[in-house]
């Protein structure tokens, strides 16, 4: 349900919720430059338990308190079975140049195989991980291998000369099934195509060791990764799993080795045990999944440990779709990027649409883990949240709306012509992940990805801080040193707060003895910059998200904490022409304190920052075509949709941080 303000919605004025006070100009610019010292490194960066020097430091701009960086944890490239039948022919190495920041050619291909497409980043990543599928590794190499066991083999000659019919075929045997079966050239147990993965493994492996700046400037960081891809039924229960360093299994653990979650942590603790790596999972498109990521999995004390400790994210929001919250809900905001269909196999097949089973959407998750917490005495779904591409043309953090190429090849066509519309209407660009380090390096990242320290934007390089503590004093957004402030009076993004705070009086409860102090928290945030040819959007509205669980139920409510102080944020954006919207703030920062809160009910927060609208990629499109609805002769063919109210010509961009937990009892 929504915040009890009456005042809250779009193009109203400032909320004042819970003894909010309404954001000033002064308080503005005290964000302003807080967030500039954050992204300078300055002593107001930090968003974790404030770090102590240590002498193995290695990067020269290493920063005690911690400053944001933005990168891309999902990446295919022409490794990928669906990517290569695509036509994708780019590698991990071309992946990891193009994140940082060289261009990169994409299909369709001339006769001389020159790309007719090129893409490049107009500001280059900081980190970034190639996860190509496992399953069929093997299998690809052996089809592109001649005098290979499986060359000669009708699905090898299939996937050279007709890639999507043989991918549609091998998906159904091997991927989006309960038992998935390799085909006999793989012989035994499927050995020969577990072998012949052994090299593109490497490939990945090295890729992302030239990649990885080892230099003291530590000017990008790249890991070793891979996607795990179950899909049985047709769910999606895909695990992206990356490694802390170097150090990695000999073959990467598939779907066809290893059927569920618990499976796949068991066999790489065994592995890692071996050859010294460490590793955490990321479960993507839970929008996609049916819920079977989080339903089937987890029944005991000792899973839900192993799943907290081993699984400490999920991704919401990526180039199919958004998994914050279920579209329908009182919240407004909810509708951003739904799919209306909840399995891939279901989206050429209207009459077959369904909406996404329980589970599906990071806060139904977030609710069952405080119900399994009552239950077991653990909350395995304690996860922080990221967002990512999921491209499959290896253009890592490529995430603008304005002149997107699609990141699932634009379908069939664009293996032989330059598609009109370069994606499906209902997919997107995709997001990035903020994160929290001490340096740019794969220790401190990793660390900050374990701690949870980390948040999701659907794109623009929002900078989002995020703290909660019982000690607070007033006045925190005009503080110079909030972040230190924030360490010392709590948590930030991603923690769990104590809930036995000292005894003693809380003024603003009346003064009476022995009255716990209420939680109180603060997120600031600050636009993305932008670029001269790309500026940023400006900010709408700061949100504070509370989920809690009460009598066995769970409930949630939405407080709009901070918004700019203007008349209607819908009629700031011309979508005919997509020029930039008017309005909006540069900074928004508030303090609330959650007077309702129950100190023997378990509770979690997080924050979201949403822009004020701007055009999506179809708006785009449609803008550059001069799109006319009022003159049917002004519609090119193709560009039918620009008149179409079901596709989405605006969007309201946003970030969306880690949760804080409250458990009663601490």
């Amino acid at each position: 349900m929504r915040g009890s303000s009456p005042t809250a919605g779009p193009g109203r004025r400032p909320v004042i919720a819970a003894g909010l006070r309404r954001p000033t100009r002064r308080r503005l610019m005290a964000a302003a430059s807080i967030a500039a010292a954050l992204l300078c490194g300055g002593p107001a960066a930090a968003l974790g338990p404030v770090a102590t020097p240590t002498p193995d430091h290695r990067c020269a701009s290493w920063t005690p308190t911690r400053r944001v960086l933005f990168g891309d944890l999902h990446v295919h490239t022409a490794l990928s079975f669906d990517a290569n039948s695509l036509g994708v022919r780019n590698l991990p190495s071309d992946a990891y140049r193009f994140a940082r920041g060289q261009e990169l050619g994409i299909q369709p291909y001339d006769k001389d195989g020159k790309a007719r497409r090129h893409a490049r980043l107009e500001r280059p990543l900081d980190f970034a991980a190639v996860t190509d599928h496992s399953e069929l590794l093997g299998e690809l190499h052996q089809c592109h291998t001649p005098g290979a066991p499986g060359y000669d083999s009708l699905v090898c000659v299939t996937q050279r000369r007709w890639p999507l019919l043989a991918y549609i075929f091998v998906s159904s045997r091997m991927l989006n099934t309960e038992k998935p079966e390799r085909y006999g050239f793989c012989g035994e147990r499927g050995e020969l195509c577990r072998n012949a993965a052994s090299g593109p493994w490497k490939m990945i492996r090295d890729a992302a060791e030239e990649a990885y700046d080892r230099t003291d400037a530590c000017s990008f960081t790249s890991f070793v990764a891979y996607e795990w891809s179950g899909g049985p039924g047709g769910n999606m229960t895909h695990r992206n799993v990356i490694f802390a360093d170097e150090k990695a299994p000999n073959l990467p653990i598939s779907f066809i080795d290893e059927r569920q979650g618990e499976g796949l942590w068991k066999r790489l603790e065994e592995e890692c045990a071996k050859e010294g790596c460490r590793f955490l999972t990321i479960p993507h498109n839970t929008n996609l999944s049916n819920g079977m990521l989080f339903s089937r999995e987890t029944a005991t004390v000792e899973d839900a440990r192993r799943r907290r400790e081993l699984e400490p994210l999920m991704e919401v929001m990526q180039h199919k779709g958004d998994s914050e919250c279920r579209a329908g809900a009182a919240d407004e905001f909810c509708s951003f990027e739904k799919l209306p269909f909840s399995r891939m196999e279901e989206q050429p097949f209207e009459f077959r649409w369904k909406q996404p089973g329980p589970l599906s959407f990071a806060r139904e998750i977030y609710g069952d883990g405080l119900k399994r917490e009552a239950r077991l005495g653990v909350n395995p779904f304690r996860l922080g949240m990221i967002a990512a591409t999921d491209t499959h043309l290896a253009t890592a953090g490529l995430v603008d709306e304005r002149g997107y190429p699609g990141h699932g090849a634009g379908g069939d066509t664009s293996r032989v012509e330059v598609p009109l519309v370069p994606d499906s209407l209902a997919f997107n660009p995709g997001g990035l992940a903020g994160v929290w380090a001490e340096e740019n390096s794969r220790e401190s990242i990793y660390a900050a990805l374990k701690r949870r320290e980390v948040y999701a934007t659907s794109g623009p390089r929002i900078v989002v801080r995020f703290f909660g503590g019982f000690g607070y004093a007033d006045g925190m957004c005009d503080s110079q040193t909030l972040a230190e402030d924030g360490y010392a009076g709590g948590v930030s993004m991603g923690g769990e707060l104590n809930t036995n705070p000292e005894d003693g009086v809380d003024a603003d409860a009346g003064g009476a003895p022995g009255v716990r102090k209420r939680p109180t928290f603060v997120v600031s945030a600050l636009q993305d910059a932008g670029t001269q040819a790309s500026p940023g959007t400006p900010l709408d509205r700061l949100q504070i998200v509370k989920i809690w669980l009460d009598g066995g139920e769970v409930h949630e409510k939405v407080f709009d904490v901070a918004e700019t102080d203007w008349e209607n944020a819908e009629d700031s954006l011309d979508a005919s022409t997509c020029a930039a919207p008017s309005g909006g703030s540069a900074s928004l920062c508030a303090q609330w304190r959650d007077e309702e809160w129950d100190s023997a009910k378990s509770a979690l927060y997080y924050a979201r920052a949403i822009e004020v609208p701007s055009c999506r990629w179809t708006g785009h499109l449609c803008a550059k075509v001069r799109a006319d609805c009022s003159r049917k002769d002004s519609i090119p063919e193709g560009f039918e949709f620009c008149c179409q109210d079901s596709v989405a010509k605006t969007v309201r961009e946003r970030a969306i941080t880690s949760p804080i937990w409250i458990s009663p009892g601490g």
